[in-house]
């Protein structure tokens, strides 16, 4: 006989199915819990997730899974569910405790501040919550701190107030790159860069991180590159005010360092001064940018003779850029020129060690020579005439200054005064004696005396007396005529001598 097949009965109640769900809801939340607690994290996380789609409306799921996400550092999944869960119970205080550790590790420490209240309301006796707490309003101040010391263009201070935040939310973003920010405008551009690099890993598209690295450019005088970020920047966030006026700042900057360049070759050299001073007043951050434009305007103050103030705009360069060649040989050129010869060699030897080149270390050996030039006997200062002085020019400068100081004019003097007098009689004649000869004075201009012998070796081998007594006395060695006739003026008026013989072997004036 053929036997009859029987269907099952299938039909299960709503409430058993129900039933069913929290269990396997509830097994696969205890399961979690197990691994949670062996930090098998992502495991637990697959298991609270799997519970939360049987059983979406338990809010404990979603608290677990949120703590899960928070041991993985994943603080916005972590916000997420612990807001959910609050939503679903408004008493979970779990929940709220959660969001507003998310929001702390998030760099958020006001509305943290507001959910540890909340959970504190509920349970005011609760220890860990106004812990919590406190240390959120900890963190609020120092970011308070920090963005009034950024406002006021103290970032060093800014960037120390902000360390301390990352060190109640070392994950937090936008502490990240505020301390990146501040990092660049104090010129540690390496590791502002690595921190923005290390944002833009987790998220692409982070303007403020490539604000960072376009800062970073700008600043280290690469600006063609900044204003390319700067743009991408705006592109992607046309409200992002520090972006939009740094890049307004590098447009102003290059075109008036260009206006200054244009009006220097075109040898208008007071509109170039002006040009660059207003470039230099730009942005007083750009510390590279403004380091060359302050050696620019060095340059312009050369060219209108203003010496001391290119020494004072290489100063500024060389404070701004230590390493910056440039001005440390414009600064060392422009001591030359102010007869600064010490100054000039330490500048020189700072060239040649940030730049060892055979002409860089020729420059040094020609200061350490025009160091030494410096240290013996000016004549042409004795002489009061310049180093261009003509024959007839310096014969009448010796006439004067002989005049001047000759020992017998000053036999009424104090003793000391009559050896000062001597001594610069003796100088006067010793400096027309070299520079009137014009193969000692040839030695004497390039140092040439100094390598054969000294200071001045060989110089001093005539008599003061003797070069007095071919100016006035009865004709010089070898009938050459000085055509100076009989006298010399005195404070205006005409003042003669008679010669009679004098005991130093020389001739004795009567003035």
């Amino acid at each position: 006989m053929d036997s009859e097949t029987v269907p099952m009965d299938t039909d299960v109640s709503s409430s058993e199915v129900e039933s069913n769900k929290e269990l396997n809801a509830e097994n696969l939340k205890n399961s979690g819990n197990e691994l949670y607690k062996q930090k098998k994290y992502m495991e637990a996380l697959e298991l609270y997730s799997e519970a939360i789609r049987l059983l979406p409306s338990c809010a404990a799921y979603y608290g677990n899974r949120s703590a899960t996400y928070m041991m993985l550092q994943k603080y916005s999944d972590a916000l997420a569910d612990a807001q959910q869960s609050t939503s679903i119970d408004k008493e979970f205080t779990k929940g709220y405790h959660r969001e507003g550790k998310c929001l702390l590790a998030l760099g958020k420490p006001l509305a943290a501040i507001q959910c540890f209240e909340k959970s504190l309301v509920i349970q005011p006796e609760n220890k860990t919550f106004l812990s919590d707490k406190l240390l959120a309003e900890k963190v609020k101040k120092s970011e308070d701190e920090a963005n009034r010391h950024h406002s006021a263009g103290d970032f060093r201070r800014a960037l120390y107030c902000i360390k301390q935040c990352l060190k109640e939310a070392p994950n937090a973003a936008n502490y990240k790159l505020f301390k990146a920010e501040c990092l660049a405008y104090t010129s540690q551009y390496e590791e502002a860069l690595e921190i923005s690099n290390s944002v833009l890993a987790f998220d692409k598209r982070n303007a403020d991180a490539i604000f960072v690295r376009a800062l970073c450019l700008y600043y280290d005088d690469n600006i063609d590159k900044a204003q390319q970020h700067f743009k991408h920047v705006l592109k992607m966030n046309p409200d992002h005010e520090k972006a939009r006026e740094t890049f307004k700042k590098s447009k102003c900057l290059i075109q008036k360092k260009e206006e200054g360049n244009t009006a220097f070759k075109a040898g208008e050299f007071q509109h170039a001064h002006r040009l660059y001073s207003e470039a230099l007043s730009i942005d007083p951050l750009n510390k590279l940018t403004n380091a060359k434009l302050y050696n620019n305007r060095a340059t312009v103050n050369t060219k209108l003779g203003n010496l001391e103030a290119t020494v004072e705009d290489c100063n500024s360069a060389i404070a701004l850029d230590e390493k910056y060649v440039k001005a440390f040989a414009r600064r060392a050129a422009a001591y030359t020129s102010l007869e600064k010869y010490e100054e000039a060699l330490r500048d020189y030897e700072a060239v040649l060690k940030l730049d060892p080149t055979p002409q860089n270390k020729q420059a040094v050996s020609t200061a350490k020579l025009e160091l030494k030039k410096s240290q013996r006997k000016d004549y042409y200062k004795i002489l009061g005439v310049d180093k261009h002085v003509s024959d007839d020019q310096l014969k009448k400068a010796y006439r004067k200054r002989a005049m001047i100081h000759h020992p017998d004019r000053h036999s009424n003097d104090t003793p000391e005064k009559q050896k000062e007098e001597e001594r610069v009689f003796k100088d006067v004649g010793e400096a027309y004696s070299v520079l009137s000869d014009p193969k000692k004075r040839a030695r004497y201009d390039t140092g040439a005396d100094l390598e054969e012998g000294g200071l001045g070796s060989g110089f001093g081998d005539m008599d003061a007396n003797n070069i007095f007594q071919m100016f006035f006395g009865g004709g010089a060695p070898g009938g050459a005529d000085f055509g100076f006739g009989g006298g010399f003026d005195d404070c205006g008026g005409r003042t003669h001598f008679q010669q009679r013989p004098h005991q130093r072997g020389g001739f004795h004036f009567q003035f």
